[in-house]
């Protein structure tokens, strides 16, 4: 008759569904008082008992002993529900699509355990051939991070992710910039419609769409104070976003910007606009204090900009195919160095972390009010009635 084992040497049996060799070691109780155990199969006694030796061997050298069943794409899916707390819907959904449309179908059905670095850089090399390098790096981070927080429990030992670079993808779509003549043609044709404001503030003071659709009326300041020392001019306070939190994307992207003058003359009219509109809806306005509000005072979704800013493009003589809200911000920052205006304030005025100039504006703060991109904006803008 066979000798038993001693306790913590763990156990082999033979599985006759499975024909093989089935060792078995106890790492540990769950809270329930459920043995929690590692297993691994051999298709013969001697090759299963050297991996009860390994499991027994790495238990006792403190080691986590790596779930052999546990696939990709229970990693990734484990990722996707757990792994991403206090992100947007659209994160979430963005990188869900990516993990099944590219990591699970690709690499789910591979245990995590033998996943190697190989693996991953033969699957980022194929993708490099149809995925931009945006899109490279978004999956090799799913990936990345998938692994990891399987390691942290304990499903496997390494992260073989690491160990691999982003190769170079597909070109992705460029930015442009508007030229002065389409820029100026865009701005006269947004005159007569919902998005003047909108579109004039995006191209001459540079804010970020996602920081302009939250705006609150208690946040501009139309009139200024001329009279007080250093004098205060109109402005706005770009102090929320529609960014989960309402945070601003940085935390130098918090800060108070001098509007030109056209700026201040489409919100007015954009103030008088909302009155109107108000008072049509009646009963049907919910008052939320938004300077870029739907009919009924609800906030502006993205893609209600982008229906509407595509009209307005067709009018001003553009391919509206061919021109994102987005790029408004990249004219400004292009107008703005055509003029000579330097890269370091260019950079303050739009908020970037790169500055090391730029101060944070706290909320009642309405100093420093940042005003050379107002003051070059009324230049390469002139208004001729103004005169």
């Amino acid at each position: 008759m066979a000798k038993r084992r001693s306790r913590g040497d763990g156990g082999l049996h033979w599985d006759e569904g499975r024909q093989r060799w089935i060792a078995t070691v106890t790492t540990g109780y769950t809270p329930a008082g459920k043995r929690i155990t590692r297993k691994a199969s051999g298709k013969t006694k001697t090759e299963a008992q050297q991996k009860l030796k390994t499991l027994v061997r790495d238990l006792d050298d403190g080691l986590p002993s790596e779930d052999r069943a546990y696939k990709v794409a229970q990693a990734v899916r484990d990722f996707l529900e757990f792994g991403l707390p206090r992100r947007s819907e659209s994160t979430v959904e963005k990188l869900t699509i990516l993990a099944e449309g590219h990591v699970i179908p690709d690499l789910g059905a591979r245990k995590l355990g033998e996943l190697s670095a190989d693996d991953v850089d033969k699957w980022l090399a194929a993708k490099a051939k149809i995925l931009s390098t945006r899109t490279l790096r978004d999956l090799h981070s799913i990936l990345r991070r998938a692994v990891a927080r399987a390691q942290k429990r304990d499903k496997v030992r390494r992260n073989v992710v690491l160990l691999c670079e982003i190769p170079e993808g597909l070109a992705g779509r460029p930015s442009k910039s508007l030229t002065f003549e389409q820029a100026e043609a865009l701005l006269k044709a947004a005159e007569r419609t919902q998005l003047r404001a909108y579109i004039t503030l995006s191209l001459l003071i540079g804010a970020r769409t996602e920081e302009l659709r939250p705006l609150k009326w208690t946040h501009a300041d139309l009139v200024g104070k001329r009279d007080a020392t250093p004098p205060i001019p109109p402005h706005i306070m770009v102090w929320r976003s529609v960014r989960v939190g309402g945070d601003t994307k940085t935390r130098k992207s918090r800060r108070s910007l001098a509007l030109p003058q056209r700026c201040v003359e489409a919100l007015r009219a954009q103030r008088a606009k909302q009155d109107f509109a108000q008072r049509v809806a009646g009963d049907r306005w919910q008052e939320n204090n938004l300077v870029f509000a739907s009919d009924v005072g609800t906030e502006l979704d993205a893609a209600n900009v982008r229906r509407g800013f595509r009209k307005v493009c067709a009018k001003a003589g553009l391919n509206p195919d061919e021109w994102t809200p987005r790029e408004l911000r990249h004219s400004f920052a292009s107008l703005l160095s055509d003029s000579g205006m330097p890269i370091e304030q260019i950079s303050q005025l739009m908020g970037h972390n790169g500055t090391a100039v730029t101060e944070l504006v706290y909320r009642h703060q309405l100093r420093p009010i940042i005003q050379e991109g107002a003051k070059a904006m009324d230049e390469i803008f002139k208004d001729d009635s103004a005169a």
